[in-house]
């Protein structure tokens, strides 16, 4: 009698095995693990603009539009080069005929997101700019669900929680470690500038989302450096043109600039990879770590102080990051297929960390041409 109950003890607990091993397998998929590393590379990259930048201002040089204005020129001088290859309605001419207002509007929104989140450091503290800029994240979901129709399921907005539960970590940590820097000068246009740059930048990622899923990264990134180019160069002439005269060129400050120039170009030619890949939403809640690379960079640099806060902020991140990613949400209308070849990502059964059966992240996608900016 007692081997009979034993025995159905064990079936229980075997049947339970499988079944978890199953559930594990579902989630845990090489496209996971792939896309939680190509997101961590994006931070990286964060971190490195933000190094230099951090160099550059102990330089006494602060030229934030003379350095997104050489990040689009070397876009214009690759992808819009390549673009302009291209033949039949992919070939530039005839993607500025018939779509030029859309790619101003979306480089209008990148440039001036880049400007006001920089100008928002002269009036209030660093605490209020992380945390305020993370309200990119709730607009972009919003946005994504009427634009792009993409719908959530309740484990997105509670991994969505986790991820700004870490950004809170992160800030408790900065706040106890005596680096709540930044003027206090106008606390509300400050705040106002941040939250206006989360604004644009949602704009903008969702329209890249709409264009990379649908068109061609290619097209995307050389409209973007035809179109920043131009509005970042008449800012910089308009507003810098003296702190340009100022700087006090040598190899050291040379090399600063190379190197933001390559980081920045680095991650805009990257990031359509990852956003294809996933969404818009997704990336934004991986690059919350960049703040965090950035300080374990400037511990050793920079000579900032530790906090374990840190590290839990980074692991709250990260596993806001994982639920976030492993289960799929619902698109309420059908993807269209890229018309870039090149763009197109292969699937195969070797796609998944653990083999299993049943379809993996379902990826979000689909705009009306009326809507799409």
């Amino acid at each position: 009698m007692e081997d009979q109950v034993e025995e159905k003890r064990c079936g229980k607990l075997r049947a339970a095995c499988v079944l978890y091993n199953y559930k594990l397998r579902d989630v845990f998929t090489w496209h996971l693990l792939k896309t939680l590393v190509m997101g961590q590379v994006l931070s990286l990259l964060i971190c490195g603009t933000a190094v230099s930048c951090e160099y550059l201002a102990n330089a006494g040089v602060e030229t934030p539009m003379l350095q997104s204005f050489l990040n689009y020129a070397l876009l214009l001088l690759v992808y819009t080069t390549i673009l302009s290859t291209h033949k039949g309605d992919r070939n530039i001419l005839q993607v500025l005929k018939t779509k030029w207002w859309r790619y101003v509007l979306m480089g209008l929104a990148d440039v001036e997101a880049n400007y006001t989140v920089v100008k928002a450091y002269r009036y209030t503290t660093l605490t209020s700019i992380q945390l305020l800029d993370c309200f990119v994240i709730p607009v972009l979901m919003l946005m994504s669900w009427f634009l792009l129709k993409t719908r959530y399921k309740l484990l997105h907005f509670i991994a969505v929680a986790v991820c700004l539960l870490g950004v809170g970590s992160m800030v408790g940590a900065d706040i106890l470690a005596g680096r709540d820097k930044g003027s206090t000068s106008d606390v509300v246009l400050g705040d106002s500038l941040v939250l206006i740059s989360a604004v644009l930048y949602a704009v903008s990622n969702m329209c890249q989302e709409f264009t990379v899923k649908t068109l061609s990264r290619v097209e995307f990134l050389g409209m973007m450096g035809l179109f920043g180019t131009i509005i970042s160069g008449i800012q910089l002439a308009v507003l810098e043109t003296s702190a340009v005269k100022e700087i006090k060129w040598n190899f050291h400050i040379a090399m600063l600039f190379v190197v933001y120039m390559l980081c920045m170009f680095a991650l805009y030619s990257f990031m359509p990879v990852v956003v294809k890949r996933t969404s818009a939403t997704a990336v934004n809640l991986s690059l919350l770590t960049a703040d965090l690379f950035s300080l374990f960079c400037g511990i050793f640099l920079f000579h900032y102080t530790f906090s374990t806060l840190y590290i839990m902020a980074f692991v709250l991140i990260m596993v806001g990051f994982v639920t976030f990613n492993a289960v799929p949400t619902y698109n309420a209308q059908p993807e269209p297929d890229s018309r870039d070849p090149s763009d197109q990502e292969a699937q195969s059964a070797s796609d998944r960390l653990l083999p299993a059966d049943g379809g993996g992240v379902q990826r979000n996608g689909g705009l009306m041409a009326v809507a799409a900016l």
